[in-house]
Order: structure tokens, then C-alpha cells, then sequence
């Protein structure tokens, strides 16, 4: 992979190497794991939202309860995914 070049200020370069040190990386590893991880969050994100969006469908919570036996009856909550 080539190499290439991104402009911040020394205070934030700073902040980026004392973090790295301190988990025993390179600020390239520490920037690279950093990229993997909020890409991580942006798709879970994404996949709650859709959770969320089609178990508030009319009816699928009751027809999960129906097909699935429910939730046992001492973790039962009004419906609440995620």
C-alpha cells in the first residue's frame, strides 16, 4: 500500500503519538486499527437503526412472541429492541 500524507496541527499529531505510545504502537497502527474501529461503529449504527426501524412494524414483536415463545418471563419488557 502506498504511503501518503495527512496535514493536522502539531497539537492533534501530538495527542495521536501520545495515545499510540501508550497502547505500544506506531501512530500509523494506531491510525489504521483507529479507521477500522469508527468504520466498525458507523455500520452498527446503521444496523441498529434498521433493528429499530423494523421491529417498530406493526405486528412483528407479537409475531416473534408468537413463533418464538417470547422473552422467559423474568427478562419480559414492554418491546424495546435495541
Amino acid at each position: 500500500m502506498a504511503d501518503t500524507t495527512v496535514k493536522i496541527d502539531t497539537e492533534t499529531r501530538d495527542r495521536f503519538a501520545t495515545i499510540a505510545a501508550a497502547r505500544g504502537q506506531s501512530v500509523r497502527a494506531y491510525l489504521a486499527e483507529l479507521a477500522v474501529q469508527e468504520e466498525n461503529q458507523l455500520a452498527l449504527g446503521r444496523a441498529t437503526a434498521a433493528f429499530r426501524e423494523a421491529v417498530s412494524r406493526p405486528g412483528i414483536a407479537e409475531a416473534f412472541d408468537r413463533d418464538f415463545g417470547g422473552l422467559p418471563a423474568a427478562v419480559h419488557r414492554p418491546h424495546r429492541a435495541a
